[in-house]
């Protein structure tokens, strides 16, 4: 089955109410049908450095209620949120809470968290990623329980849940989107998700070419693999989303191309098929996509509201297509 494209944007900081209300409304009106955040908590320090990650100065359930309330048509998200840095009967009553609000806009993200050095910055104990993933299980259980109608009871390794009736309900069933990069993490998206976010194999804790090349097409077809052993059946209904974090919209790419190229130790020819890559004019990159999808089934793409403008007419000439 070839899914129609669809298109997010995700933003991390803003100076101002009034430039996040701005920034979301933009990314509505542009056409884009998500606008995410991701789900960082320390600011400005060594850790930071260390980790070799932006800043986020945005709170991800705030800042995603306001952008709800600022805007009508486009789903919220997160791509995604760390589950261990929550209570999670709060995280999933506040995300109910967002998806109650904005009349079933809630686009649900989750991950097991991965950068190891924010971790330890706030004390928070890094586990192992095979326990990080299996929290993230009965983390998924615990909000398909609070969803649905009647008492909550749940008993597993990371919950116990009882006598009591998860409220307030979904508007709509919002869709499930689990993202990571490892063969632990894919096969659960796979049985569980309803969109797959592709990203870095983030195993070392931090970002860096490492990450990078864990994502080339080949890897990115090895990592659609382990989704679709995990999926069986169900694997033609899932949505297939990757951040296109290297976005560069214009007629002559070439010196861009090249530098990154060099930067990760790639081709130009492998960085410009690099899945996490777009270099080129509209055209261009309108049948890079194209191509994408026919090979690996990527349809849903998020790119930074950095390129959001000049990525626009993308999103006009496919989205829907």
């Amino acid at each position: 089955m070839t899914r129609a494209f669809r298109f997010g944007v995700q933003s991390f900081n803003a100076e101002s109410g009034v430039q996040w209300a701005a920034r979301a409304q933009r990314a509505e009106d542009l056409g884009y049908s998500a606008f995410h955040l991701a789900d960082h908590l320390i600011g400005p320090g060594p850790a930071l450095e260390r980790s070799a990650h932006p800043v986020q100065n945005l709170a991800a359930l705030p800042a995603m209620a306001y952008a709800a309330a600022v805007t009508s048509t486009i789903h919220i998200g997160c791509r995604v949120f760390c589950i261990d840095y929550y209570n999670p009967l709060v995280l999933v009553k506040s995300a109910m809470t967002i998806d109650l609000l904005s009349n079933g806009r809630l686009e649900l993200g989750l991950g097991a968290g991965w950068l190891q050095d924010e971790y330890a910055a706030i004390g928070l104990d890094f586990d192992e990623p095979g326990v990080r993933i299996d929290r993230l299980a009965d983390v998924i259980e615990g909000i398909r329980a609070f969803s649905v109608e009647g008492p909550v009871n749940v008993d597993n390794a990371s919950l116990r849940w009882r006598e009591f009736e998860g409220v307030p309900k979904p508007v709509s069933k919002p869709p499930l989107m689990i993202g990571g990069g490892s063969p632990r993490i894919l096969r659960l998206a796979g049985r569980e998700a309803d969109i797959v976010s592709l990203n870095f194999n983030n195993r070392s804790g931090m970002l860096g070419a490492q990450g990078v090349q864990s994502s080339s097409a080949e890897q990115t077809e090895r990592k659609l693999g382990w989704v679709r052993e995990a999926a069986g059946a169900r694997f033609d209904a899932l949505e297939i989303e990757i951040g296109a974090y290297f976005t560069f919209v214009m007629d002559d790419p070439s010196s861009v191309l090249q530098n990154f190229a060099q930067m990760f130790d790639y081709s130009p020819a492998e960085m410009r098929r690099h899945p996490h890559a777009l270099f080129g004019s509209v055209t261009t990159i309108c049948e890079e996509l194209e191509r994408r999808r026919e090979a690996h089934g990527i349809s849903y793409i998020t790119i930074s509201d950095v390129a959001m403008e000049a990525f626009a007419p993308v999103v006009e000439r496919l989205s829907g297509k």
